[in-house]
């Protein structure tokens, strides 16, 4: 279903959402990376909550979590399609639900995030490490992908039950 016409100010305003959502996620991404870069060393963690968080410096050239390592690239390529796939769906499709649209963008923006750690850096900047449970190092992107994916995944499915009940 196509949405509205594209002079539509509702059109215009899920797309400036979504793109100030991705925005604000790379740009909380990013600041914490370069704090990050600037006050911890590699191998010399720091307590943040003890017993359950330390901030520990890492590079890490996988995807989320260590996962994939080396395929950079890809993962760069996988964050592009995802960020124009979501601003697509913002423009286009006025009957997907805001929600859903605005988790998607936070999705989108923290593949984005380290996706400018993969090709300004060669790799991406983790530093949140949980002391609590043996766990790969992570950073704010890898939280909002994760939550983000989650989330889209329970509102998706709520909205496509209500699709089938109408």
């Amino acid at each position: 279903m196509a949405g509205p016409d594209a002079t539509s100010p509702a059109r215009v305003r899920r797309l400036a959402l979504f793109a100030l959502v991705a925005a604000a996620v790379v740009a909380l991404d990013q600041l914490s990376k370069a704090a990050a870069r600037a006050a911890l060393v590699p191998g010399e963690p720091v307590t943040l909550i003890p017993g359950v968080m330390d901030l520990s410096l890492v590079y890490n050239t996988g995807a989320a979590f260590s996962l994939g390592e080396g395929g950079g690239p890809v993962f760069v390529l996988l964050a592009a399609a995802i960020l124009v796939a979501g601003a697509v769906v913002a423009w286009r499709r006025a009957d997907v639900p805001l929600p859903l649209v605005l988790t998607v963008a936070a999705v989108a923006g923290g593949g984005a995030g380290n996706a400018i750690d993969r090709v300004a850096l060669g790799a991406v900047t983790d530093f949140f490490k949980t002391t609590f449970v043996d766990f790969a190092v992570f950073n704010v992107a890898d939280i909002f992908v994760t939550c983000g994916v989650v989330l889209a995944v329970v509102l998706y499915w709520r909205w496509d039950l209500a699709r089938e009940r109408a």
